[in-house]
């Protein structure tokens, strides 16, 4: 049974892989779709609803990019359509691009997912985790920062990389926000294919059906250990000793604060200061300004210079100015 549903993927896969587009490409892609779906699916029958194909026939004299797409069911079939969507785009002599796409009419009715952070980080991980897997040390997977910025395009470098895909990027590369571009490995393919056909239907409360749950823990799990950036404390090292700053984000509780303070009390030997913004800091809070002070004689309050944050921190630093000094902006 597990073997049957890990299989459901086998007719996109073959279509990705083909060089060009396949015959018959809209059947073919109905085909393909209806595989993902019921007995011997990787979803259940009812998972079918949730999703809907796009897969218009087009020929060379067309004017448009052709592609086949896993759209919001309440989209037309044809024109402009809104929300994220799974998207395979062929061209002559490549296999097809791999990528996740934000629909040219907008964020409705998927904004609750595309504005989510969380989507952008899962799309992030799962194109971290392909370049490092398969990458060999260059990019074989792109995913843009924010989803919903479609002021900002396919970079440049990554558009002459893969330079096959240019009239995918001219047409759709603000609303492109990961892609993936197959190579002759089938394994990447079937991990890129499964981890963005899977995330799609994650992220509408949809999942594989028991049969396919090792494949679909094992592909979560690889791509899930880079929804956290790796860093260690000698990387954070070696970039202050080069660029004189850093900046460490993440999620809440992943343990950026405590490698700061570890930082201050090993490799600068206590030599630091911690300091906390909030919304209420000011830039008087930091660098400095008027404070009240107390007047003798009781005559009330007047104002004197008093040093913020940094310029406490260069008083500090400035005491030893043999020893390198940090100072930590939570």
């Amino acid at each position: 049974m597990s073997e049957k549903n890990d299989r459901a993927l086998d007719k996109l896969l073959a279509i990705v892989d083909h060089k060009g587009m396949v015959s018959s490409w809209k059947q073919a892609n109905i085909d393909a779709f209806d595989d993902l779906f019921g007995a011997g699916g990787r979803y259940d029958a009812a998972v079918a609803k949730t999703v809907k194909l796009r897969a218009p026939d087009m020929v060379a004299a067309d004017a448009g990019v052709p592609y086949a797409a896993f759209i919001h069911p309440s989209s037309q079939d044809s024109g402009a359509y809104g929300g994220m969507s799974f998207v395979i785009f062929p061209v002559e002599g490549y296999p097809c691009l791999v990528a996740m796409v934000l629909g040219t009419a907008g964020l409705q009715p998927d904004e609750g997912i595309i504005g989510r952070p969380g989507h952008a980080r899962k799309t992030q991980a799962i194109c971290a985790w392909l370049n490092k897997k398969y990458g060999h040390g260059e990019l074989v997977a792109w995913a843009k920062q924010d989803p919903a910025r479609i002021d900002q395009t396919v970079p440049p470098n990554v558009v002459k990389q893969f330079s096959a895909y240019e009239s995918v990027f001219s047409k759709y590369g603000k609303e492109l926000y990961g892609m993936f571009a197959p190579s002759d490995d089938v394994a990447a393919t079937r991990d890129a294919v499964t981890a963005f056909v899977d995330l799609l239907f994650d992220e509408r409360l949809a999942r594989v059906v028991s049969g396919a749950e090792v494949s679909y823990k094992s592909v979560q799990a690889e791509w899930r250990s880079h929804l956290t950036p790796e860093i260690t404390e000698s990387d954070v090292v070696r970039l202050l000793k080069s660029r004189r700053y850093v900046v460490v984000e993440g999620p809440p509780g992943t343990g950026k604060t405590r490698m700061a303070q570890r930082l201050v009390h090993d490799a600068y030997a206590d030599n630091g200061k911690s300091v906390q913004f909030h919304p209420n800091t000011t830039y008087e809070n930091f660098v400095g300004g008027l404070a009240p002070t107390q007047t003798a004689g009781g005559l009330g309050l007047s104002f004197a210079p008093k040093s913020g944050y940094l310029m406490e921190a260069a008083a500090l630093a400035s005491a030893h100015p043999d020893r390198d000094f940090l100072l930590h902006i939570d």
